[in-house]
């Protein structure tokens, strides 16, 4: 990247010409910005000071007649200068809270930010909770007979995410009360990884001690009751609508619709470009290193923690022509309100 335009004037055109483009789409030309100049700069100035930025590599035209559109490297210097100025709008402040507040798990928060990213910045709000950790240990199990050949396996983890599944068993309820007593009283705080291991330990050692309650627990066990049978990872993506409207490509854009529909390529995406060690919202401009389909795409995002522990991360992708300040503050009061809400709800 170039090491930044050289001097005040140049600095403020490009500027200029960014915040211009992001607010119309059109390409910027020499008599929009000298209207605007609160230099009173000429026409005739500002064409000169823009064919120095095309020369640096800050600007490109589209068409021989046409005004200029930032380049890639514009995009980032420009995001730069804002690191640390972004301040969120009460208004869209306002649509945050009443958005989230209420959520009182990992996963019903992610769903709900997916959404309201996608609705404050136009662009796609994706997020991803994580499955793993402390938070989503076993808190409990509950099985219940719904009729002859059917139980009802239910596990609650200390995030709250709740997974129920419909297992083919024909066990009393008395039976299926001592098993979950026993997993419950044995296993609470566990990882369901950790719990299967031990269970399918104990079952080899004490399948004497305890028959008829541990001959349950292995049905209950091989049929499933403890599996989550899902991702590492649970990604929820909004707002694909959204590229739809500014994608004039109908191949690109199926591409990139593929994509975000494909959830592993969308958690490859996030883990590429967030560090779980960041504190600040990160901001990638071209995203082709990873996705082909994502060039000249951004991704504004940031890890989601409560007290300290990762949970996830969130994250607006859309085209380069974004408004950048608005979702970076977007982006940043939501993973500050995560640990701050998801706090108060334990």
């Amino acid at each position: 990247m170039p090491p930044g335009p050289a001097g005040d004037r140049e600095r403020e055109i490009l500027t200029a010409i960014v915040e211009t483009f992001i607010a119309t789409g059109e390409p910027v030309g020499s008599r929009t910005l000298a209207r605007a100049s609160r230099e009173g700069l000429s026409a005739a100035t500002i064409r000169n000071v823009m064919a120095d930025l095309a020369d640096a590599g800050y600007l490109e035209q589209p068409h021989t007649s046409s005004g200029r559109v930032p380049s890639t490297e514009a995009y980032r210097y420009y995001v730069e200068q804002l690191s640390g100025e972004t301040r969120l709008s009460h208004e869209n402040e306002s649509i945050i809270q009443d958005s989230l507040t209420g959520a009182t798990d990992v996963q019903e928060f992610m769903e709900r930010t997916s959404h309201v990213l996608s609705l404050i910045s136009r662009g796609v709000g994706v997020t991803v909770a994580a499955t793993s950790g402390s938070r989503n240990a076993l808190e409990h199990v509950y099985f219940s007979r719904l009729s002859d050949q059917k139980v009802l396996a239910v596990v609650v983890t200390r995030s709250g995410v709740v997974r129920d599944r419909v297992l083919r068993l024909d066990l009393p309820q008395s039976e299926l009360d001592l098993a979950a007593r026993y997993i419950n009283e044995n296993f609470r705080g566990w990882s369901m990884e950790d719990i299967r291991g031990e269970i399918a330990r104990r079952l080899e050692k004490e399948r004497s001690e305890y028959d008829r309650l541990m001959g349950s627990i292995a049905q209950l066990y091989q049929q499933g009751a403890l599996s989550t049978n899902s991702a590492t990872e649970v990604v929820f993506v909004e707002g694909a609508a959204n590229l739809v409207t500014g994608e004039q490509d109908q191949q690109r854009l199926q591409e990139m619709l593929r994509t975000l529909e494909e959830k592993e390529k969308v958690v490859k995406l996030l883990g590429a470009y967030l560090d779980t060690r960041q504190e600040a919202v990160r901001v990638v401009i071209g995203l082709d290193e990873t996705l082909p389909s994502m060039r000249n795409f951004v991704l504004i995002g940031a890890p989601a923690r409560v007290g300290g522990e990762v949970m996830g991360s969130l994250a607006v992708i859309g085209p380069t022509r974004l408004d950048y300040q608005h979702t970076m503050s977007a982006v940043s009061y939501i993973a500050r309100l995560f640990d701050k809400l998801l706090n108060e709800s334990e």
